[in-house]
């Protein structure tokens, strides 16, 4: 398919298709081989599934297209594909990172590469000032979350874009929270757009996967020489999985929106909540920023309970919205990022990032909305701390 021929909302349904020429499977077959038989000494395209498969070019080939990259590459998890990006850099590089980010891209870097001569800085890169006076000669790359997690604070991409370009490193965005459907920073600027596909894109909690787009050819294929070198590419079957889940992208998104937005207000006006955080209420900061750049608010709302030491009271009290750490899929989720996804940050950095035990993440899934509401309401009546 070409790109600027058809919208992307069918484009994801067109993943893979076309990819049997002998049988003209709709399917994309799974190609489950480790190697392929050659003539003498003449390799074909494809000689070891380390290197490349079939089935994973017809994912890989497909996010490129959504994104408008040169080249993509997948992982066996979202934290694989970081860790693929930061491999690009060299002893005694520095990085720029939103500091309200995923807990595991702060421990891979502050536990694992900070070892290997690489140092970091975490910033509020909503502030465009604070990452400006964040700049080092050695700075290399600029991480960006936007949404950010847990708050769901917005960075403007273009001025990211413009600040990376003018100082010569490499802007990068974990697009997790809003796919290619709702926002596409490689058209904003970026060099790499990363992804957990194992979140929106797979979208049924069923596959562990990550995403690396690129924007320049030459870098497209050294990410591929590296993914080769250190090996942790996606599985055959896995990355079918992806694929299928990608074919009900955008009207999973669209239901889950739709939730989201109800689910949002309805907490705005609860009094057992004290804050919520949704990009698609006008009182979010960022909120005309988000707008400007993305297509949709997504489908993530955080929010604090005014009784903030019932966290695990509330949880428990839900009946339909489960209690797991992730997001993305079809059953809505509820996190508590304070022991869970952020239990590895220092207590003085959830202190500054305002990450406290009465704050609760929620992935809203596809459930009839009503229902969400009803047992949202009833376990927030059990702990309003009134």
């Amino acid at each position: 398919m070409k790109n600027d021929r058809f919208h992307a909302e069918s484009m994801v349904v067109h993943i893979g298709v076309g990819q049997d020429p002998l049988y003209g499977s709709v399917s994309t077959p799974i190609y489950q081989t480790v190697t392929y038989q050659h003539r003498g000494g003449e390799l074909g395209r494809y000689d070891y599934s380390r290197t490349e498969n079939p089935t994973r070019t017809g994912l890989q080939d497909g996010l490129a297209q959504l994104e408008g990259g040169a080249g993509a590459s997948v992982f066996a998890s979202g934290m694989a594909a970081i860790v693929a990006l930061f491999h690009l850099l060299q002893q005694g590089d520095h990085v720029i990172l939103t500091e309200d980010l995923y807990g595991g891209t702060y421990r891979v870097l502050v536990d694992v590469f900070q070892n290997f001569g690489l140092t970091a800085t975490f910033v509020n890169t909503a502030d465009a000032t604070q990452v400006a006076e964040a700049i080092r000669p050695n700075t290399r790359l600029l991480f960006i979350e936007t949404p950010s997690n847990p708050h769901l604070f917005i960075t403007d991409l273009a001025k990211m874009a413009t600040l990376a370009q003018t100082h010569h490193f490499w802007l990068a965005v974990d697009n997790t929270f809003m796919t290619p459907l709702r926002q596409r920073p490689l058209a904003l600027g970026a060099d790499f757009v990363v992804y957990s596909a194992t979140k929106y894109l797979s979208g049924h909690n069923d596959v562990l996967a990550g995403a690396l787009i690129m924007r320049d050819p030459d870098m497209a294929q050294k990410v591929a020489a590296l993914a080769n070198a250190t090996g942790g590419v996606l599985a055959p079957f896995d990355t079918w999985l992806v694929m299928r889940g990608l074919k009900t992208l955008a009207v999973r998104l669209d239901r889950q929106e739709d939730n989201a937005r109800a689910i949002a207000g309805f907490l705005q006006e609860h009094p057992a909540v004290t804050d919520v955080y949704y990009p698609g209420l006008t009182t979010h900061p960022g909120f005309e920023t988000h707008r400007g750049q993305s297509g949709g608010p997504g489908a993530m709302v955080s929010f604090q309970l005014k009784a903030s030491q019932r966290q695990a009271e509330f949880m428990d009290a839900l009946h339909l919205i489960l209690p797991a750490v992730s997001l993305g899929g079809t059953e809505s989720l509820i996190t508590h990022p304070y022991t869970e996804t952020h239990r590895e940050l220092p207590d003085h950095v959830l202190s500054h990032l305002g990450i406290g035990p009465g704050l609760l993440r929620l992935s809203v899934g596809l459930e009839y909305v009503d229902d969400l509401i009803a047992d949202l309401d009833q376990a927030l009546t059990r702990v309003k701390g009134l």
